[in-house]
């Protein structure tokens, strides 16, 4: 188990030498990344362990790209009356960001293996400041559309950094609490996001509108950055080669053309174009993965190893976070437009419905460690049965209440349903990068955020899908149950992939 690890087992960490690089700053990296003539890279250096100050700095910066990637959701509205954009261009506010986002970020984990995770990370949080002002003052859509696609990138290449982070500067109990805190982190600010929005949105602080949801990031990365340079640790990969462009161009053609027509065609009423980069998609994902096979086959280091798939507990690990993000992702779209257009909730209101949601996830990520100490993978079973009780529970509510359902009568099942969810997220971020070696920490984090995001797209295309066509003839709330039925399907799915997951989770 996790919490049982020997201390010696410290990634593999060596302590800083004496004679070592400048420390990084945001005026530009303090050693050039490693060229063909560069030397051999070195083994890891760091600066010492993550402390919990510098803990918390990392998951802040965590949680600003997932909380962004929601909080524009009840901001939609809004930006289409000031901003006259119109459906097109507010899908593309949507997918512009998470399209960059999701393409870049194994990208990002691999530079930070090359030129140290932490500059990459402060790198990261000064360009997402800047983009999210960008975004505050955009005068208009296209503006907007841009400066989305900026802070995409951005995020990409900040938040693979927290997970390597946390795999090369923790060991034994202090790994397990950090990753638990990063599962509740990840999970919950989904949902925070969209609380923050609505909240922003009602106050209408200083006249600002739709622009806070983006300006209230200013001064949390401006606060993030100077914590970072006193708090963060510096770490590298061990054996760090040069980037795969090639491996990089392909997977970033495998997952533009799955996910740009996922997120834009449906709004676009399926055109020819979206149609054909769906069927291109498995030619790119093959080319990607001969591609990747070849370079690692040559000795050569891939962008995303075929290696690190021959690990049992990433292969079991990723493959069930496939099915949860899945259902969670098309779950969240689903009920924040059933909550504003079903039940005629407010931004504000919406938003307050899933704070339950919120909190017991949170409070379940945290019991986490304790629990897989004790049970193992049965955690994850019994979490996979709560939220499949939850979901039960909140079709019930919507079946016999609807329309006059109000916030408070959604809270229990709300709760259930984030309960279960904190009890499997968490652990299955941890199985993933319980057993990567340190050279494939930042790749191996950058390939589990791409999994979550690209299962989030896909649950958007497939619930969501499935909710907007049943609507007009089953109305909102046949929707929301079909919707809710077949994440059900989802659940049962997870719970039998979850006996593939090691015995003893470490």
């Amino acid at each position: 188990m996790l919490d049982d690890v020997n201390d010696t087992e410290t990634t593999r960490v060596r302590p800083a030498r004496t004679a070592h690089t400048s420390p990084p700053s945001l005026n530009g990296p303090a050693a050039p990344l490693p060229g063909p003539a560069a030397p051999p890279p070195g083994p890891v250096t760091t600066g010492g362990v993550l402390s919990p100050l510098g803990l918390f700095t990392v998951l802040l910066g965590a949680a600003l790209p997932l909380v962004d990637f929601f909080i524009v959701n009840v901001a939609l509205p809004t930006i289409d009356r000031d901003l006259a954009a119109g459906p097109a261009m507010l899908e593309m506010v949507v997918a512009g960001y998470g399209v960059a986002y999701a393409v870049l970020l194994v990208l990002g984990g691999r530079l930070g293996d090359l030129a140290g995770r932490r500059r990459l990370f402060l790198w990261g949080v000064a360009a997402f400041g800047l983009t999210s002002l960008a975004c505050g003052l955009a005068p208009d859509a296209a503006a907007l559309v841009v400066a989305r696609v900026a802070q995409g990138a951005a995020a990409a290449l900040m938040l693979p950094q927290v997970l390597s982070t946390i795999q090369a500067t923790t060991s034994g109990p202090r790994r397990a609490r950090a990753m638990s805190l990063y599962g509740g982190t990840a999970g919950v600010s989904s949902a925070v996001g969209q609380v923050l929005g609505g909240v922003l949105v009602s106050a209408d602080v200083a006249g600002l509108g739709w622009r806070a949801v983006f300006l209230v990031n200013v001064p949390v990365a401006a606060l993030a950055v100077p914590l970072a340079l006193r708090t963060v640790p510096e770490s590298r990969a061990p054996r760090a080669g040069r980037v795969d462009g090639p491996g990089t161009v392909l997977l970033a053609a495998a997952l533009v053309t799955l996910l740009l027509p996922l997120t834009e065609g449906r709004a676009a009423g399926w055109p020819l174009w979206s149609l054909v980069m769906l069927a291109l998609f498995p030619f790119a994902a093959a080319a990607f993965v001969a591609a990747e096979r070849r370079v690692e086959r040559a000795g050569r280091t891939a962008l995303v190893p075929p290696s690190l798939l021959r690990i049992a507990s990433a292969r079991s690990g990723l493959g069930m976070i496939v099915p949860f993000c899945l259902g969670f992702g098309g779950f969240m779209f689903v009920i924040a437009v059933a909550l504003q257009d079903g039940l005629r909730y407010g931004p504000l209101a919406a938003g307050l419905a899933l704070a339950p949601l919120c909190v017991t996830f949170f409070v379940s990520s945290l019991a986490g460690p304790r629990l897989v100490a004790r049970f193992g993978r049965r955690v994850v079973v019994a979490g996979s049965l709560v939220q499949g009780l939850g979901l039960l529970s909140l079709g019930v509510v919507a079946a016999t209440g609807w329309p006059q359902v109000s916030v408070p009568g959604l809270a229990a099942a709300m709760a259930v349903l984030g309960l279960g969810q904190g009890c499997v997220l968490p652990v299955l971020l941890r199985v993933v990068l319980s057993e990567l070696p340190p050279d494939l920490a930042g790749a191996g984090g950058g390939v589990m955020v791409t999994t979550q995001q690209a299962a989030m797209a896909l649950g958007v295309a497939t619930l969501g899908t499935l909710f907007l066509t049943l609507e007009p003839t089953a109305g909102i709330r046949g929707g929301l149950l079909a919707a809710l039925g077949a994440q059900l399907l989802v659940v049962v799915v997870t719970t039998a992939m979850s006996r593939r997951l090691p015995r003893r989770l470490v």
